[in-house]
């Protein structure tokens, strides 16, 4: 599924947060919206989910044009913060999710015992939430948005705060999703997280400063380090 922004423009109390951004995403890829914390990253991720709408510009998923109901069935969406009830075990907030989806009981109990098993909590799915570390909050809300077999995924900033071991395994887990085809937009701060992507976009002050594959990125810094990118944006910024 082709994911297509044209001239986004989003403000908030008459405040620039997103201005005049455009990129595409070729389907099967895995993109990487990189930029230090307050950006704009999360801004984009609601309004490609349609939770927010922009001022101005469009997004569309192939000739479909954000928001529409048609594509909630098509997205998986892991917010940034865990949304996950702490009273209810991975396994009950697994159903409930389920069940806003839609999905019949059996084809429910299914996907949950396979969703579980990529994200390694089958031994905990009759835990309780509030006793799962920060890093099985973010593998259940990972198996959420997996759940119903979307062909996008959208992830707020996944692997924020938890240790580089469960970091590998988790972007391990989203090439295998890209090798089954899914499209993938990863949000992040972490520098060194780009390598994991098939192409990057920039985003500084709310700006598009670069848009492009990996490689071609990196051929255009000093020192091969992405962050060489954001540090000349914002030297030119203070120029002009």
């Amino acid at each position: 599924m082709e994911i297509k922004l044209t001239n986004i423009f989003k403000s908030f109390d008459k405040n620039p947060v997103i201005k005049d951004i455009s990129f595409t995403v070729k389907s099967g890829d895995i993109i990487c919206l990189l930029g230090p914390s307050g950006s704009g990253k999360t801004t984009i991720i609601r309004l490609l989910i349609g939770a927010i709408t922009a001022d101005s510009g469009e997004i569309t998923f192939d000739n479909i044009t954000v928001p529409d109901l048609k594509l909630l069935r098509k997205i998986g969406f892991m917010p940034q913060n865990d949304a996950m009830y702490d009273d209810l075990s991975g396994e009950d907030n697994l159903k409930f999710f389920a069940g806003l989806y839609g999905m019949k009981n059996k084809e429910a109990v299914k996907r949950i015992d396979e969703v579980l098993k990529i994200v390694d909590l089958e031994a905990d799915r009759k835990k309780f939430v509030r006793k799962y570390s920060g890093g099985m909050k973010k593998r259940l809300s990972l198996a959420a948005a997996l759940l119903h077999e979307p062909d996008v995924l959208l992830l707020d900033e996944p692997t924020v705060g938890i240790d580089p071991v469960l970091r590998r395994s988790i972007w391990n887990q989203f090439k295998e999703m890209k090798k089954a085809g899914k499209t993938l937009i990863v949000s992040t701060h972490v520098m060194d997280e780009v390598s994991e992507c098939d192409k990057a976009a920039l985003i500084y002050n709310g700006k598009l400063i670069n848009y492009d594959s990996v490689q071609s990125l990196l051929a255009g810094t000093r020192d091969g380090k992405v962050e060489d990118l954001f540090f000349m944006a914002a030297e030119q910024e203070a120029v002009s």
